[in-house]
């Protein structure tokens, strides 16, 4: 059975800023309840509420009956990760979603506006985790014990990932630290540059004060915060305007160099054992359990949205069998062709009658043909399409993990895998102009994908355009599409189209502009700091 950080019902003195206090002797009246004020008592709150800022962004809040961090009317609906997967996938080739909620046809054709429900909720959600690291770090910084020195390290690390994603997708954002304290002020706005060296200094001061690589999976070690960094210097040209593939290559040395190794089995880093103590790929991962995390988050979100009564029946392909079927998000047909060459797998069109592709000797390839592979309108049922049945409750061997639910997965959320450590280090090796060497990364994911050494290629296959398909191939509906896209230039312009992008069925140019989520507009207006201003083009 999966080790659990404790999550208790926790509220932290953010969160007690709605009430006038003038007694500051304050106790909780639940003892399952820690205020900041007492977090010293007793060594295992810190642990506890360390355990509340990793679940912020995963779950929706601690509690029965409305215990959500945010009120919303779907707490499920505007988690972080969840969020955040929509802002990363629904926009791309990989995904589209089929259901009529505000704001989701908006980001199918990426036509969305500063006030679509989604990017209000991650911006507020990642605003609440960086609040809720700050108090944690500020009340621990003085604390000499090792453990606490190490728990407000892994603040520091879940902090600065809050901020990566928040400057990779609104540019500027509002920036506040443990030594602002909490109370209310308007937080000052800085730019993406600013916060792109804030967290590169943040993550170089405590990688010697976290544990080493594995040390207690899930939280956040070494090995996490040399992804991040790798990932920060991936995309620094695009937020900085300043390449870093050095910087990058050497970060994911570390990672490749610290004891990790790839799991044999591709489909073993999205099935139940996918976490740390089965797995020797997972680095960083959100950790899910059908008994402890449930709620209609994370990678329970994904399986269930991706499945549908017919074509890809969550209690066939995923292992659910409560409350399934939601039939939302495929995959367009031009991410099928990416992921399959079609010539070199039938010879010519795709065989109507191989409905899960099973010529492709690519076994990455977790996809299924539905009602047709075109998808007729924006608004079309979620029987059109490629359907996707890449994460699965099973596990590897397809066997039920130990905390099974029928509803709720057990299967953690992937944050940073090795096999992305092999592919920046290829990509920074490429720009860095070594070929010779990347491919040598390259071919390591292909020989698991394809179990021999069939699907290799040679230094002069490596293109840009090559590592741009083969990232999808690799990570997709990881969350890590749009990023990639906009640093390879083909999220927005007419390089790369495809179905309804643009509200098009043929798909069609768009904007540079929306290479940047625009800042919401309720964020805007009562935030002075901002004057008035969002993003360019909005």
């Amino acid at each position: 059975m999966k080790k659990k950080i404790i999550i208790l019902g926790i509220i932290l003195s953010a969160l007690t800023l709605g009430s006038c206090v003038k007694d500051l002797e304050v106790t909780p009246k639940d003892p399952d309840q820690i205020l900041a004020g007492n977090l010293g008592d007793k060594p295992e709150y810190m642990k506890q509420v360390l355990g509340k800022i990793y679940a912020s962004f995963i779950i929706s809040g601690q509690g029965p009956n409305g215990g959500d961090d945010i009120a919303s009317s779907d707490g499920n609906f505007f988690t972080t990760m969840r969020a955040l997967w929509n802002l990363q996938e629904l926009p791309t080739d990989e995904a589209i979603c089929a259901w009529g909620d505000v704001g989701i046809a908006d980001l199918n054709t990426q036509t969305w506006s500063p006030s679509n429900p989604f990017l209000t909720a991650l911006f507020q959600r990642l605003s609440l985790s960086i609040t809720y690291a700050n108090d944690f770090i500020q009340l621990t910084s003085d604390n000499t014990d090792a453990d606490v020195q190490r728990y407000n390290a892994e603040a520091r690390f879940l902090r600065s990932l809050a901020y990566y994603w928040a400057i990779d997708l609104f540019g500027q954002f509002p920036f506040t630290t443990d030594e602002d304290g909490v109370g209310k002020f308007f937080p000052e706005i800085k730019s993406r540059q600013f916060i792109f060296n804030y967290i590169e200094s943040e993550l170089i001061e405590i990688i010697p004060l976290l544990g080493e690589p594995g040390y207690s999976y899930p939280q956040a070690d070494k090995g996490a915060a040399w992804m991040l960094l790798a990932r920060l210097y991936l995309n620094a040209e695009v937020y900085t305007g300043t390449a870093r593939w050095s910087d990058c290559k050497d970060y994911c040395d570390l990672v490749i160099g610290s004891g990790y190794s790839l799991a044999t089995d591709y489909r073993q880093n999205f099935s139940a054992d996918n976490d740390g103590y089965h797995n020797p790929e997972m680095i960083f991962a959100w950790e899910q359990d059908g008994v402890n995390t449930q709620g209609y988050v994370g990678t329970t979100f994904i399986i269930e949205s991706s499945s549908d009564a017919v074509y890809i029946r969550a209690e066939d392909y995923h292992g659910l069998t409560e409350n399934t079927n939601w039939n939302g998000n495929r995959a367009r047909i031009q991410f099928l062709d990416l992921m399959i060459d079609t010539l070199a797998t039938y010879g010519g069109p795709i065989d109507p009658t191989d409905l899960e592709f099973s010529a492709c000797t690519d076994n990455r390839v977790f996809l299924k043909r539905k009602k047709a592979l075109n998808i007729p309108s924006a608004s079309s049922s979620g029987d059109y399409g490629v359907g996707v049945y890449k994460f699965t409750a099973r596990n590897t061997d397809g066997s039920q993990p130990v905390n099974y639910n029928p509803a709720f997965v057990c299967t953690d959320y992937p944050v940073f895998r090795l096999a992305d450590a092999y592919m920046m280090r290829a990509e920074a090796l490429h720009n860095l102009g070594d070929d010779e060497a990347a491919v040598l990364d390259i071919n390591k994911i292909r020989e698991r994908a394809y179990g021999d050494t069939s699907g290799n290629i040679t230094a002069d296959d490596i293109t840009d355009d090559f590592l741009m398909r083969e990232r999808g191939r690799e990570f997709y509906y990881e969350g890590l599409r749009r990023t990639d896209l906009i640093r390879f230039g083909q999220f927005t312009s007419g390089s790369y189209i495809w179905q309804w992008k643009g509200g098009v069925y043929e798909g069609t140019a768009t904007s540079s502009h929306l290479d940047l989520y625009p800042i919401p507009a309720d964020e805007v207006s009562a935030n002075p700091n901002y004057n008035g201003q969002n993003n360019p083009g909005y």
